[in-house]
This record gives structure tokens, sequence and C-alpha cells, in this order.
């Protein structure tokens, strides 16, 4: 597994071409003099670009159990759709004219899985590339009997550039995103000026961006990018207080209990 970027994600791949110039160290030993240390980083091949563009993800390690692994039997070609670099088509994808929410990053599908439950009127557009997730949330979908769920197995920004017209979207839920701790790695993070200006342009007029993290520091980067939106407008005085159907899960549950902030920013498109 490479690194990532949030970004996020960069491979880090070793070069193995057995045919390559002998190096300095290799020059070196030939000589007999004492080589230089070895540059231990990996670096990708000399055909490959270093890619520059940020990703919406990191890729996890995990398990798919047997439970999900059927859920992506059975489910799977109904609830994820391939992507193309194409508009999409909503009526077609989910067979009605509902309003549609794009939704970053669901992990294991909790929250997706309730809130979808609880707006049947409502269409979901989820993005997610941990495959133990997608499995997860195919199983939730099973479970409830869900119908207005749709999975895309993608990078997020990719899906955002290439698949979502402009005021096309009702909504936009980023929950707990990669806070990305280090201060180092901050640029990493997915909620930045240009992504959020991408979400502002694909909202209807009206429309809401919802985001929460449980991380202060990313929450008041949250709020500054959010704020220096000129399309968005904050709904609340600061951080707004959790809206009814955000549940709260079991890991969320847990970091309260340890006494851990949550914060909820939602914005509205003007």
């Amino acid at each position: 597994m490479g690194c990532h970027l949030e970004g996020r994600p960069v491979k880090s791949v070793p070069v193995t071409d057995s045919t390559q110039a002998p190096t300095p160290n290799d020059a070196a030993c030939d000589s007999g003099t004492t080589p230089a240390p070895k540059d231990r980083r990996r670096l990708p091949p000399s055909d490959v670009a270093f890619p520059k563009t940020i990703k919406s993800y990191v890729r996890r390690a995990g398990r798919t159990t047997s439970g999900q692994a059927k859920a992506f039997e059975e489910l799977g070609p109904r609830f994820v759709l391939p992507y193309t670099p194409h508009a999409i088509d909503f009526v077609a994808t989910f067979e009605n004219s509902r309003p549609v929410i794009l939704e970053i990053g669901f992990g294991m599908g909790e929250a997706t899985a309730h809130i979808a439950a609880l707006m049947p009127e409502k269409n979901f557009l989820c993005c997610e590339v941990h495959e133990p997730g997608v499995g997860a949330l195919l199983k939730r979908i099973g479970e409830r009997g869900l119908t207005n769920i749709r999975i895309l197995q993608h990078d997020a920004v990719e899906v955002i550039d290439h698949m979502l017209p402009l005021q096309s979207l009702h909504g936009v839920h980023v929950f707990f995103p990669d806070p990305w701790h280090k201060t180092k790695h901050n640029k990493r993070r997915l909620i930045q000026p240009t992504l959020v200006a991408k979400l502002a342009a694909r909202l209807k007029i009206g429309g809401h961006l919802h985001c929460a993290t449980d991380w202060e520091p990313y929450a008041q980067q949250m709020l500054e990018v959010l704020s220096a939106e000129p399309l968005l407008r904050n709904t609340a005085d600061g951080y707004a207080p959790k809206p009814d159907y955000r549940p709260l899960t079991k890991f969320e549950n847990r970091g309260l209990k340890l006494g851990h902030g949550v914060w909820d920013l939602l914005f509205e498109r003007v």
C-alpha cells in the first residue's frame, strides 16, 4: 500500500529494474572506496509522473467480512455505480427526480444508512473507496430495505469534477474526514478552498453543505475556509448545533464519553 495524501493518495513504488545503470554506490564498491549512505526513500520509476492533484481519500487496510462480500455480490450490481468521466443522469440513476445529496467518505455507512432511512424523499450519492466500508453500507441497505442510495467507489474529487453538473445537488455531507493532525500535513486535509469552491458551485441555490469533525484545529480551519467562500452563507453564528438527522455513531459516542468535542458546520448556498 502506498503513501497517500489527503489529498490523498500518492503511491510509492520501489525501482526494481535490474537493467538500470550502476549507481554511484556500485561504482564506489568496485573502486574499493567507501560507498555513500543509501537513500532509503522509495522512489517511483522515472516513467511514472508524480501525482500532484489532491485526492479525497486515503486507502485503509481492512478485511471484507463474508457478510460484506455477500452484500457486494447480491446488491453491488444495483447500488454500486461505475465511474465514468461524463455527467451523471440522476433521474435514470435513481429512477426518480428526488433531490440528491452527495456524501464524501461514509466510513462504514452507519450515519449514511440512518439518514437515508430518515429521508426517503431524498436520494444519496455516496463516495467511498474503502472496500469493507462499501460492503458494510451495502449490507445495511439490504437489512433496512433502502432504495435511495447509490455508491461510487471512486475518488470524490474526480466524481465532482467530471460527473456532477453545476447546481445539481441539494446538499453535501462531509462527516469526520481525516484530520491530518500534524501541522506539516494540514495541506492534505480535504476541506480546502479549491474543493469547497467546486462543491458550492454544484449546489443548487438554498442547498446545504454540512461538515462535522471531532478535531478542533480542523474545525477552526473548516470554519475559516467555508466562511471565505462567497457562494456560501453560515446558517449559525460560528459552529452549528448538531442537526437532528445526523446520528451519534458508536465512534462519536465513545469520544464524547472521553470528553472529546464534536463540531458541526452548516452552510447554505446563496
